[in-house]
C-alpha cells in the first residue's frame, strides 16, 4: 500500500513548491554569499553580531526544544505559557508552521533512511555521486523535489487539536515577517538610526535565517551520513560533534533514533546537550514536568548491543591473519 493510499501524504501545488524553491532553497545561499561580500567590504558591527546571536539562540532552542523534543516527540510536558513561547520561538526560525514541521519529522522517524523518509541522504544509493545527490536532497532538495508532503491530519492530530498550535499555524506568515522585523527594529532603536535598522535586518534577519536553516538541516544530511555510532539502529543516524555544538545537542543523533522520546540526546560522556540543560532548568523551575530522562541502565544495554553485534561480525584470528598463520 502506498503512502498516498494510507493517507500519509498530500499533494503539494506547483505554486507552493515554487515558493519553497525561492524561500528555502535559493534565498539562504544567496544571503550567505552576500554576507561574505558585505563583511569583506563593510565589516559587521558588534550590535548586529549581538542581535544575530540572540535570534540564533532563540531559533535553535525553539527548533530543538520546542518543535522537536516537545511538540514532535512529546519528551516532556510544560505549562501553557512555556509551550506557546517554545512554539513561537520555533516558528521564528522560518522552517514552517509547527504542525507541518512535526508531521514531516514523525514521518521521517517511521521510515528513517528507507523509502518513505522525506529527507534521507541515502535516497539515491550509496555510490559517490548518488550520495552527493542524496546529501543535497537531504539538506534542501526535498523541499522542492517532493510533490507530496506529510498529511498533518494523519501524523499530528494531537497538534491539530491544540488551539494554541492552530493559532500559531494560522499566524505563521505574520510570525515570518516578525522574524525579520523584530531584530531590524531592535537595531534601529538601539542605534537610533535607519542604518542600524537596515544592517540588523540584513545580519540578524536575512543572514541569521540562512545560517539557522543550514545548521538545523545538517542534522538531516550530515548526521545521517557521517560521524560515529555508539548504538545500533535500523538507520544511519550518527553523532557529529560540530553539528551537536551548533544545534545545541541535536547532532547527538544516534541515541535520538534509539529512543526518540528521550529529552536528552547527548547521553554519553563528553556529549554536551544545551537543549537538555534548558529542559532540566524548566523542570526545576516547575515549568516542565513528566520529562522522559534516559535511564543509565538502558543506555548501557544499548551500547552493549552494538559491541555484541560488532564482535559477532568480526572474523576470528584464524582467518583474519591476526594469529600466527601457522598450521599445527
Amino acid at each position: 500500500m502506498t503512502d498516498r493510499a494510507r493517507g500519509e501524504t498530500v499533494q503539494v501545488s506547483a505554486a507552493r513548491r515554487h515558493a519553497y524553491l525561492v524561500v528555502l532553497v535559493v534565498l539562504p545561499p544567496v544571503a550567505l554569499v552576500a554576507a561574505v561580500a558585505v563583511a569583506w567590504g563593510r565589516g559587521i558591527g558588534p550590535l548586529d553580531v549581538l542581535l544575530a546571536l540572540v535570534m540564533y539562540t532563540v531559533n535553535i532552542f525553539g527548533i530543538s526544544v520546542g518543535y522537536h523534543r516537545l511538540l514532535t516527540h512529546r519528551s516532556f510536558r510544560c505549562t501553557r505559557p512555556v509551550r506557546v513561547a517554545l512554539a513561537l520561538a520555533g516558528a521564528l526560525a522560518l522552517e514552517g508552521p509547527p504542525s507541518l514541521w512535526a508531521a514531516e519529522h514523525r514521518r521521517h522517524h517511521k521510515y528513517s533512511d528507507k523509502p518513505g523518509d522525506p529527507h534521507s541522504p541515502w535516497a539515491y544509493g550509496d555510490s559517490g555521486l548518488a550520495l552527493l545527490r542524496g546529501l543535497l536532497h537531504a539538506q534542501v532538495g526535498w523541499f522542492y523535489g517532493a510533490r507530496r508532503r506529510s498529511n498533518r491530519a494523519h501524523w499530528v492530530p494531537d497538534l491539530l487539536a491544540d488551539p494554541d498550535i492552530r493559532r500559531i499555524d494560522a499566524a505563521y506568515p505574520a510570525i515570518a515577517a516578525a522574524s525579520f522585523l523584530l531584530p531590524a527594529a531592535a537595531g534601529g532603536l538601539l542605534s537610533w538610526s535607519w542604518t542600524g535598522f537596515w544592517t540588523a535586518l540584513f545580519w540578524a534577519g536575512l543572514v541569521r535565517y540562512a545560517i539557522v536553516h543550514h545548521v538545523t538541516w545538517s542534522v538531516n544530511s550530515i548526521a545521517h551520513c557521517f560521524g560515529d555510532r555508539a548504538f545500533p539502529t535500523r538507520d544511519r543516524s550518527s553523532n557529529v560533534r560540530w553539528v551537536a555544538l551548533l544545534t545545541f545537542g541535536e547532532g547527538w543523533h544516534n541515541w535520538h533514533h534509539i529512543e526518540p522520546t528521550s529529552a536528552r540526546h547527548g547521553v554519553l560522556k563528553g556529549q554536551t546537550d544545551p537543549s537538555a540543560a534548558l529542559i532540566r532548568l524548566l523542570e526545576r523551575l516547575g515549568c516542565a514536568y513528566d520529562v522522559h530522562w534516559p535511564s543509565p541502565a538502558r543506555i548501557a544495554v544499548q551500547a552493549s548491543r552494538l559491541r555484541d553485534r560488532e564482535s559477532a561480525q568480526r572474523p576470528s584470528s584464524l582467518f583474519d591473519g591476526s594469529g600466527s598463520g601457522r598450521g599445527p
